[in-house]
């Protein structure tokens, strides 16, 4: 960690310890931000690691990191997740003490992928054995099928997970491998099942049945492929997303299935709970005439039936009567309509609720040791992970947000406690004196949520089962009467003047150790009462479904009292709401992690956006202040700032000490104490513990490091001039000892007359390789005066070779043409076993001086060779699409800020299929092909409201569509021109001629695909030449002697609003912040010489198009540089 201390200007600290301003706010986002612009994600505080999501793959997760991080002290290398995995396994070895890692962080800030990242550490680096294997293997794909049910696509995270998780993973303590696991779950967002807010969608895997399943499967479950059928998946108005590949997922998600065991029926059964969740939403009621909700949909009612395995006509009747029981006679009493879906989305909830806790339970039983040989848990330790939602604000907090936030108040009390147990046992294991630290103490706020009889839970529980008419408002007013005097309770009845401007009348604010938060109390009791009405129980525990028999049991009946939400306790039963569930949960993994060795991650979104090299100051502090970081590092600096063994302190500054240099003889404390003394160091700066210096200030350790780069520079020095000498020494000797042996050699031949045996003349012979072919057949030839040439003459001696190599330079002679000719065979052995391997390989030899015209016509013969085996090798649909892409570089390169995004991607013949349009357009159109659709977006030329349309391309014009109808057709001749702004927005404008008052005027749409759309309309129409890239506005026809303005401006996000002046505001972002959604690869001649398979077309119907594979093509199959 010290060797960066030198280059802390510019990428901060490594330790938030070691900032001199510690107290200050600016100064710890400062260090973020300096690092974070250097790539560096990760900083610690003390042992606690702080990880901002770079929003892109830094390629740091490599085996070779994994290696460079094992077995290595902690502060020995940079900060790295991986640092702080090895550290964890070490002291579980060890010490053989149960270790816990806790991950926290706002949604979207890398919480998941940490929790992945340390999975794979350790099943990299840990010893995996025949009987590890298969636990490693199943530990790794517990996480695509949790996620699969567990986390959703939301505004801030496109893969977040919604509910908490604690895994804890069983290690060998002899072999150190892993040999068994047990996962804990809590707070399943289960609204999500039956409501998502806009731009939001349900969990992953209904997305991905339909996406990825079996058209057998599918038929079976009485499911279609379209999201937009099932009114739970169109609530958000987001069912496809283009981050998200369901049907990838899907296959991963199957093949997990199996490696946790799940048999095929179990599967089955499995997926018949998910597809009937998704039929229980396309329920519909209609009233009677005593205004009783009847069932409509009979279709529904049937796959219900035998998806859930329970009886129809019970099934009608639990859907449209609640069972009360009074003095002991049951009733039936008929639902409204609002009732009858209440019931509908309850049962949906728990249905899928139940579920999820089964499948947990599933997978604990997969990873469960199950070899009669595994070590019992006596002869193992354990490693426990925490992947939990961080503290959440938004504009409207309700139930589930209180949740979480107390959780986050319970795990920031150990945390504090924790932290300063570790720093007290450390300061007296070294002798050193404790010093008091002021900290805030946040037991008050726990004790006002959890408090026996007074907490806000037991009120809360309390109104639930008080008889009469409880509504959310009375629980408020309860709270106002019990907890009124709390110092961080407050609401609008309580609060003076000035404060009751920011809170309504049904809200309740608490001051937590992060900051106020305001709770709207509208939902708490249903939400809390988790209310499923009885007739409903009776009916699923009476399911011959195996997973719906586990989940509803049928002990719950037995308590004839309202129904509630009941807990199994072997064979009796508990009824306890959520928030006392939650709050006992909640208990019992404090006691869980109060166990363990703690480490803590805190990870950091930095920005809402998603966006790469992104910082945004306000949300980080934000962030900063929520996670307690500034607490935490308080806590850490209250005494000393940095503390290290002594041998690793001597160790790296005992250079800057002549008496400890090079070698300290003594024990390494007595050299740490001559050392200090010759630095300096006054009494108040440092203290010597039993094995550890403390030094208090960071700046007496700068101090010191720019001391030790110093020497290390007079140090280099001295090496480096000693190296060079013996460097160059031994090298003169070895050509002294070569210059001897050669001049021996020839030397000794003419001293000894320089006659041969018969008197010829003796001559120095040379192994000489043969450039060309002999008679002999031979390669290579004794060069000298005894081999004959081909023309008989004696081959040249090495005098001569030496000569003509003199001469090389002259014009062809007797003397320098056996050279020449040598020079230039060479030259052509070696150009043909160099030539270029593709058109885009630049490389050439250097041809000697006489060949180089006949280089230059060789090398356009090659060239001209490699381009016709080129376009030979091209098929007609790669051909298509150079044609495509080239045509949308010469309209946009240049002048629209997202077109190099869309130059790695590969233009898609069409972004819909037949099934995707609907059967009466297809037949409005006759016999015209379909060349391309694509879904938009269309905004009204009045009130600029966004509408959902889709957009065909026929060989003669383009077709607006509204689900089964033609809204409007722009024929090819009328269409004028289109506009596009310079920014990296998605808005197009399509100019129409208008021959009268009564036709339509221009369109505004907008594409996700706008450059692709917009080329394959360019030329479909024959209007390459007339689209018009505006900067600032576009002019529009908005209708009979009316015309529309689109302002645009740049922003760090899109955002389309109506302004007030009436025009269309559009925010664009720039290419500042116009970024793609993967990374690319470098470009390289394989990706532009061997292309993708290319995008198939989403129905064979098509006429034009590029058949290849249905998947978008991998990031580094661009097409040619000109492009971008």
């Amino acid at each position: 960690m010290e060797s960066a201390l030198t280059a802390r200007d510019r990428v901060g600290v490594q330790d938030f310890v070691l900032l001199e301003n510690f107290t200050s706010e600016a100064a710890f986002i400062e260090n973020l931000r300096r690092r974070f612009r250097e790539n560096l994600i990760y900083t610690y505080i003390g042992p606690v690691l702080v990880s901002v999501n770079p929003y892109r793959d830094l390629q740091i997760y490599s085996r070779q990191h994994m290696e460079r991080y094992r077995g290595v002290s902690f502060y020995e290398v940079p900060p790295h997740l991986f640092a702080v995995a090895d550290t964890v396994y070490r002291a579980l070895r060890t010490e053989r003490r149960d270790q816990a890692v806790m991950i926290s962080g706002e949604s979207g800030a890398g919480k998941t992928e940490a929790t992945k990242r340390l999975l794979q550490f350790y099943a990299e680096t840990c010893p995996a054995p025949e009987r590890g294997g298969a636990v490693r293997d199943r530990l790794l794909q517990s996480n695509p099928v949790l996620e699969a049910f567990g986390n959703a696509k939301t505004l801030r995270n496109d893969n977040s997970s919604r509910f908490g998780k604690y895994m804890d993973v069983q290690f060998d303590f002899k072999e150190g491998a892993p040999v068994g696991g047990h996962i804990l779950s809590y707070l399943l967002e289960k609204s999500r099942v039956v409501h998502q807010n806009h731009g939001e969608r349900n969990f992953h895997v209904f997305y991905q049945l339909l996406e990825g399943g079996e058209e057998e499967t599918l038929r079976r479950l009485g499911l279609e492929r379209n999201p937009q059928s099932y009114l739970y998946l169109v609530k958000g108005q987001c069912a496809k997303v283009s981050s998200i590949n369901d049907k990838n997922d899907w296959k991963v998600v199957r093949k997990a299935l199996s490696v946790i065991d799940f048999t095929e029926d179990e599967v089955e059964d499995l997926l018949s709970i998910v597809a009937s969740v998704l039929h229980l939403g396309n329920i519909h009621f209609a009233a009677d005439e005593d205004s009783n909700a009847q069932v409509t949909t009979e279709n529904q009612l049937k796959y219900l039936t035998r998806l859930l395995g329970v009886e129809g006509t019970t099934l009608r009747e639990a859907l449209t009567h609640r069972k009360i029981i009074a003095k002991g006679e049951e009733l039936l009493s008929p639902l409204n309509l609002e009732q009858a879906a209440y019931a509908r989305d309850a049962l949906a909830k728990a249905v899928y609720s139940r579920t999820f806790t089964w499948l947990v339970r599933k997978i604990n039983r997969s990873l469960a040791s199950q070899d009669a040989e595994s070590p019992s848990w006596r002869s193992t330790t354990v490693l426990g992970l925490l992947d939990i939602y961080g503290f959440e604000v938004f504009q409207h907090n309700s139930f589930e947000q209180f949740c979480i936030n107390y959780c986050n108040e319970k795990l920031q009390q150990l945390f504090i406690e924790l932290t300063l147990k570790s720093e007290q046992e450390e300061y007296e294991a070294e002798g050193i004196a404790w010093e008091p630290v002021q900290y805030f103490n946040n037991k008050i706020i726990c004790d006002l949520v959890e408090e026996k009889f007074k907490g806000i839970i037991s009120i809360l529980d309390e109104e639930c089962l008080r008889p009469g008419e409880a509504t959310d408002l009375t629980f408020l007013e309860k709270l106002e009467d019990t907890i009124k005097h709390h110092p961080h309770f407050l609401t609008h009845k309580l609060a003076d003047q000035k404060t009751r401007k920011s809170l309504d009348r049904g809200e309740f604010r608490l001051l937590h150790y992060a900051g106020e938060v305001t709770y709207s109390v509208t939902g708490f009791l249903d939400k809390n009462n988790d209310l499923l009405f009885r007739n409903l129980k009776e009916t699923m525990c009476g399911s011959v479904n195996p997973i719906m028999a586990q989940c509803f049991d049928k002990s719950e009946l037995s308590d004839k009292k309202r129904p509630e939400t009941h807990i199994s306790l072997g064979n009796r039963t508990r009824v306890d709401r959520v928030a006392t569930q939650f709050k006992m949960s909640l208990l019992q993994l404090v006691e869980i992690l109060r166990s363990k060795e703690p480490a803590y991650i805190r990870c950091i979104k930095p920005n809402d956006a998603k966006q790469p090299g992104r910082f945004d100051e306000v949300l980080i502090r934000h962030q900063v202040k929520y996670l307690g970081l500034m607490e935490n590092l308080r806590v850490r600096r209250a005494g000393f700032a940095y503390r290290r063994k002594y041998e690793a302190f001597l160790q790296r500054y005992k250079s800057l000490c002549p008496e400890t240099w090079p070698v300290w003889a003594g024990r390494p404390q007595d050299g740490v104490a001559v050392l200090v003394r010759h630095l300096g160091y006054k009494p108040e700066e440092y203290k010597m513990g039993r094995t550890k210096i403390f030094i208090r200030f960071p700046k007496t350790l700068f101090a010191t490091e720019d001391s030790l780069e110093v020497r290390r520079q007079s140090l280099a020095t001295k090496i480096q001039a000693a190296w060079r000498g013996f460097h160059w020494r031994q090298k003169f000797l070895r050509v002294k000892r070569s210059g001897v042996v050669v001049q021996g050699t020839f030397g000794g031949a003419g001293s000894r007359g320089g006659m041969g045996h018969r008197g010829e003349k003796k001559v120095s012979y040379l192994w000489y390789p043969q450039p060309s072919v002999s008679s002999h057949g031979g390669a290579a030839h004794w060069v000298g005066g005894r081999q004959p040439r081909g023309n008989g003459q004696p081959r040249p001696s090495v005098g001569e070779l030496i000569h003509g190599f003199i001469l090389r330079h002259a014009p062809r002679c007797p003397e320098n043409a056996f050279f020449l000719d040598h020079v230039r065979t060479s030259f052509l052995l070696n150009l043909r076993r160099q030539l270029p391997r593709n058109v885009l390989d630049t490389s050439w030899p250097t041809p000697p001086p006489a060949l180089r015209e006949a280089s230059e016509l060789l090398r356009e013969l090659c060239m001209k060779n490699m381009v016709w085996k080129y376009c030979r090798s091209i098929s007609p649909e790669w051909k298509q699409q150079l044609q495509q892409k080239a045509v949308a570089s010469e309209i946009f390169k240049g002048k629209k800020d997202n077109y190099p995004q869309s130059v790695p991607r590969l233009f898609i013949s069409t972004r819909l299929g037949t099934e995707e349009i609907s059967p009466r357009v297809l037949q409005a159109l006759g016999s015209e092909p379909i060349q391309y659709a694509v879904p938009v977006v269309k905004y009204d030329r009045k009130g600029y409201k966004p509408r959902s349309r889709q957009l065909l391309l026929t060989p003669n014009a383009v077709v607006i569509v509204e689900d089964a109808k033609v809204k409007q057709r722009i024929d090819y001749a009328n269409l004028t021109g289109i506009s596009v702004s310079s920014l990296s927005d998605s808005l197009f404008v399509l100019h129409v001629q208008r021959e009268d008052n009564k036709q339509k005027g221009d369109v505004v749409l907008q594409s996700d695909h706008v450059i692709e759309t917009l080329t394959k309309t360019a030329l479909s129409a024959d209007r390459v030449n007339n689209i018009n890239i505006n900067q600032g506005s576009i002019t529009f026809a908005g209708g009979p002697g009316r015309d529309g303005i689109i302002d645009f401006t740049s922003g760090s996000e899109l955002l389309i609003t109506k302004a007030k002046n009436g025009h269309l505001a559009v925010g664009g972002p720039t290419a500042e912040f116009s970024v793609m959604k993967a990374p690319v690869a470098p470009l390289t001649p394989d990706a532009l010489l061997s292309p993708p398979p290319l995008p198939v077309t989403k129905d064979s119907s098509f006429q034009t198009g590029i058949q290849g594979h249905p998947q978008s093509p991998p990031a580094n199959s661009c097409l040619l540089p000109a492009l971008s």
